[in-house]
Parts: C-alpha cells; sequence; structure tokens
C-alpha cells in the first residue's frame, strides 16, 4: 500500500485542521487513559487466556487462525499469506471478530458437511442439517421441473426462460429456509494480487479484531497447484438479509482502500455454498 493512502481529503482548511490534530495528538496520554480499556490485547497482555468470558474465538486452537492469546501483528508474521502453504487439512487463513459468539469449530455442523468446512462460524442455533436436507429436496424438485422442458418439441428459448426462473425461485426458497434456520453469514469476495496480499490481509486482519468488519475474514493460502496471480480473501457478515450490514461493511472496506479499481463481488449465505450454484453472486 502506498502511504499516499492515508492522506487526507477535502478543502485546505479541513486539511490543515486535520494535520494540526494529527500532530497534537499525544500517543503515551491515550494508552495512559485507555490502559484499562477491555480490548484482547490488552486482555491478552495481562494473561488472558482463550477461554476469557468476555471475548470469543470459535476457531481456537487451530493453528491457521488467529488465537487471542497472541497479537494480530504476532499472528500476521506467524502466517503471512503470501507464503503459508496450504495443505489438506488448511487451505485457509482465519480471524473471528472476537466481539460476536459463534460456535465453536469443534461443535459446528458444517463442519461435517462436503464445502460447508471451509465456511465461517456458525451462529447459535444454526441448523445447517435441515436446512442440507430441505435444500437438496428443492433442488430435486427445481430440477424435475426443469427437465420437463427438455423434452422433444420444446422451444429451446422456452427451455432457457423456465431454467432460469426455476433457479431464481429455487434460489429465493433456500434463502428463505436459511434465514428462518439460522444459517445466515454471507460474504463479501476480494481479489488482489500475490505481490500485496500481505499488506491487504494485514488491513482485514486488523479491521477484523477491532470489530470494524464483519464476524470473521480468511484468506486463501499459497497453492503450489494453483498458480493463478490473484488470493481470494472473503471478508463474512451475520446475516445476508440485513443489507444495512451488509452495506456498511462495503462501505468500510472501501473506507480501507481496498475496492479502489477493483470488483467487489458479494454471495449471499452459506446455504447457497453448500448447494450447486443457482445465480451469480452479485457485484459492486
Amino acid at each position: 500500500m502506498g502511504s499516499d493512502e492515508s492522506d487526507f481529503y477535502g478543502d485546505d482548511d479541513l486539511v490543515q485542521d486535520l494535520n494540526r490534530k494529527v500532530e497534537d495528538f499525544d500517543v503515551g496520554k491515550w494508552w495512559q487513559e485507555h490502559k484499562d480499556q477491555k480490548t484482547p490485547l490488552n486482555m491478552q497482555g495481562t494473561g488472558a487466556s482463550e477461554n476469557t468470558p468476555r471475548f470469543h474465538n470459535p476457531r481456537a486452537g487451530d493453528t491457521c487462525s488467529w488465537q487471542l492469546t497472541e497479537s494480530v501483528d504476532a499472528f500476521l508474521h506467524r502466517l503471512p499469506p503470501a507464503t503459508t502453504e496450504e495443505t489438506p487439512d488448511h487451505r485457509w487463513i482465519w480471524i473471528c471478530n472476537p466481539y460476536i459468539k459463534r460456535k465453536s469449530k469443534s461443535e459446528a455442523e458444517n463442519q461435517g458437511v462436503r464445502g460447508g468446512e471451509d465456511e465461517a462460524p456458525e451462529d447459535e442455533g444454526a441448523d445447517v442439517a435441515t436446512l442440507m436436507q430441505a435444500g437438496e429436496e428443492r433442488l430435486h424438485f427445481a430440477s424435475s421441473f426443469i427437465d420437463e422442458f427438455r423434452k422433444p418439441g420444446v422451444p429451446r428459448d422456452l427451455l432457457v426462460q423456465e431454467t432460469r426462473k426455476a433457479g431464481k425461485d429455487a434460489a429465493k426458497d433456500i434463502l428463505d429456509l436459511a434465514k428462518g434456520l439460522r444459517v445466515t453469514c454471507g460474504k463479501w469476495m476480494l481479489f488482489c494480487a500475490v505481490f500485496e496480499v500481505n499488506d491487504v490481509w494485514e488491513i482485514i486482519a486488523k479491521a477484523t479484531a477491532n470489530n470494524e468488519l464483519g464476524i470473521a475474514a480468511k484468506v486463501a493460502a499459497k497453492s503450489n497447484a494453483d498458480q493463478r496471480t490473484e488470493r481470494l480473501i472473503c471478508v463474512y457478515t451475520a446475516d445476508f438479509s440485513d443489507k444495512k450490514d451488509v452495506t456498511r461493511v462495503a462501505k468500510r472496506l472501501k473506507q480501507l482502500g481496498l475496492v479502489k479499481n477493483k470488483p467487489l463481488y458479494y454471495k449471499p449465505g452459506q446455504s447457497i455454498a453448500l448447494f450447486a450454484p443457482v445465480s451469480p453472486p452479485n457485484r459492486r
């Protein structure tokens, strides 16, 4: 990230005022006044454990995730995404928002679902098993409906029209069901060049730990099999139907300078990730 990205914007008077405030800011005095603030890093410095009741880490003990007993800087140094190689059990590097309580990884139902083990921490009360069963039945119904239009004599334009409609209707029904079963996380997806992935991930990791973004974030580890020049970073939100929160996270990513001249995609829900894609992701 270039240093010019931190410049202030506005008219001359505003810029001058902001620069003066920066020059007058006493870091040591601020920390002295806020030394008792209960943040994960302050509590880590006083001997906090993973069982600290005020903060949470659903991926506690996972070697490829941030732990409450280490600083974010130490985590970033331990697992730099540019050079940390993936393993069969760890294809992603994770950080979870310590201010939001979610199911621990060991208790999450999605760990037993193909395609769900690499998704965000589950909400308390999430019923993934029911969603999987009902979702598969709904997709089977959509597939059977589409097959009726594949019969000889059916115009191709009608087949295409009904296929799109069936897919859209199935997606809506599955997402509505997911909402009722509390399987509601969604994710913003960013792609960045390998040479800048460490810098981008550092910004996202620190913002996540500071409760500025969503419930969790992950970045793809280095893959020797995949030689693509971009890495995927996912920033998870708690509820894909909460448009205000979803938009808030997107705006914060832009404020952090991470979306300049780059597309930003949103995939609405782990529920869609667990099934065959039925609609393309949204783009901002």
